[in-house]
């Protein structure tokens, strides 16, 4: 067995056309790749019936993220962002040089900052959809 490569991540959203201009146009990701899919074999893969579904595929710095709109059913969840401990997937990351500016940028744009998380080099916010984002303005460990 070989694991060729990372292929994306992907992220369940409410408004196709909000999380497109919120990652596109505010975070620089560009879009790559757009699908339909329903019927049988969608519904299989996903396990969930009656699916009508839309993905953008969008990339950046080799990352790739795909926004997934459900038509129908619908999306699940309250849009509440999830506790960082919670399994599964926490967070997306990004690299920023002025995190006062991004945060004032990120907010206009329909983010959630959430304030209580603020260090000197870092704080969370949220898409239009709850998905914590991390702004780091400090180098770590292993960064070339």
């Amino acid at each position: 067995m070989t694991v060729q490569r990372f292929s994306h991540v992907g992220l369940c959203v409410s408004d196709l056309d909000r999380s497109l201009a919120f990652y596109r146009d505010t975070l620089g990701f560009r879009e790559v790749a757009r699908i339909d899919a329903s019927g049988e074999e969608s519904e299989t893969l996903l396990q969930i019936a009656d699916v009508d579904l839309r993905a953008l595929f969008l990339e950046r710095d080799g990352v790739r993220i795909e926004l997934l709109h459900y038509r129908t059913p619908g999306h699940r969840g309250s849009g509440e962002p999830r506790p960082m401990n919670a399994l599964g997937l926490t967070h997306l990351s990004l690299r920023v040089d002025d995190l006062d500016a991004t945060i004032a940028a990120l907010e206009q744009a329909g983010a959630h900052v959430l304030r209580a998380t603020r260090t000197t080099r870092a704080a969370f916010v949220t898409d239009p959809d709850g998905i914590r984002l991390e702004l780091i303005a400090a180098r770590l460990p292993g960064d070339g």
